[in-house]
């Protein structure tokens, strides 16, 4: 696999790298990033190759697009694509109810899908990025408010993609299916699905990538270590950002020692593993430091022998019908 390879979405004429950086984590995803460090993590991503970088008003209640765009804005625009979200919209308030962002930023994110806001999001966007535009908005995790983004968000996401503001819509959630009934409103180019086409999940498969498969949609695959879980089990033990269950660990594990018998880190094929399916364009790694980004090219650029898969399967660790490298 050539992770810096672009590749269209959908029928769109914007391309993705096959590896792409996920910004939340410059947000102080945890712990703290700072300025200086989200700077390096970007520029050290730019050099590896990455030309896709994927960003939200939620990630640390703005500090993520600010600094992404601190990095990329001496950068030539038309080189590299830029993904953010909307559906929350930033207001004065304690920064994060969560306990998950480490920085305040003086803003907290408020649940907005109404054409307005997305309008007003999108503004508010671009001046924190200091950029003129965004290739790609997601509905960012419209879970609770499925009518809201059916019925006033979506509309307004496709005029801006009519009217050349953005070139392609798309929605990011931690489910497929909703997604998949995304999908089959025929509005979509392509969809972020966070987690649920890894190693250890892959109900994704069940629905929305076959469907997307079928329209021509691009699916670009986040959380592929799943919190954590897959790049390193026995130091990192959260799943879904929650401590993982004894099972799921033992099976995180068991993946190991078969990658670990063929010299391959479990965490080169937990990047390249989701793309082997055809609607699959990129994955989305989160990175936080110039060390985490020389990591994910790395993994990214292991040969993997298809020995590895088909021990996977031999070990129920894999279904055989499930597509692999």
């Amino acid at each position: 696999m050539d992770p810096f390879e672009k590749v269209p979405l959908g029928g769109t004429g914007v391309t993705v790298t096959r590896l792409g950086m996920g910004l939340a984590p410059i947000g102080g995803l945890f712990a703290p990033v700072g300025d200086a460090g989200a700077t390096a993590a970007v520029d050290a991503a730019w050099q590896h190759g990455v030309r896709f970088f994927d960003t939200a008003p939620l990630y640390g209640a703005g500090l993520s697009e600010r600094r992404a765009g601190a990095a990329l804005r001496a950068r030539d625009r038309d080189a590299f694509t830029l993904s953010t979200k909307v559906g929350r919209r930033l207001v004065a308030g304690p920064h994060d109810a969560t306990g998950i962002w480490s920085e305040p930023s003086g803003a907290a994110p408020s649940w907005d899908f109404t054409a307005a806001g997305v309008h007003a999001q999108l503004q508010e966007s671009l001046i924190r990025l200091g950029l003129d535009r965004v290739d790609m908005l997601h509905l960012h995790d419209p879970d609770e408010h499925f009518a809201a983004a059916r019925h006033d968000a979506l509309p307004a996401l496709v005029r801006l993609r009519a009217e050349g503001t953005i070139g392609a819509v798309s929605a990011g959630m931690n489910q497929s299916a909703m997604l998949t009934e995304f999908a089959r409103t025929g509005h979509f180019d392509c969809f972020l699905l966070a987690g649920r086409y890894t190693l250890l999940d892959q109900s994704g498969l069940a629905d929305l990538l076959p469907e997307c498969a079928r329209r021509g949609i691009s699916v670009i695959c986040g959380g592929v270590y799943n919190s954590g879980l897959l790049a390193d089990p026995d130091r990192q033990a959260t799943f879904d950002y929650r401590a993982a269950p004894a099972a799921m660990v033992a099976r995180a594990r068991a993946l190991a020692r078969v990658c670990a018998r063929h010299g391959v880190p479990l965490r080169a094929a937990a990047l390249q593993f989701p793309l082997a399916h055809p609607a699959v364009a990129a994955v989305l790694i989160g990175i936080r430091s110039a060390a985490e980004a020389a990591d994910a090219a790395a993994m990214a650029a292991v040969d993997i022998p298809g020995a590895l898969w088909h021990d996977l399967v031999r070990a129920g660790l894999l279904d055989a019908d499930v597509p692999h490298p």
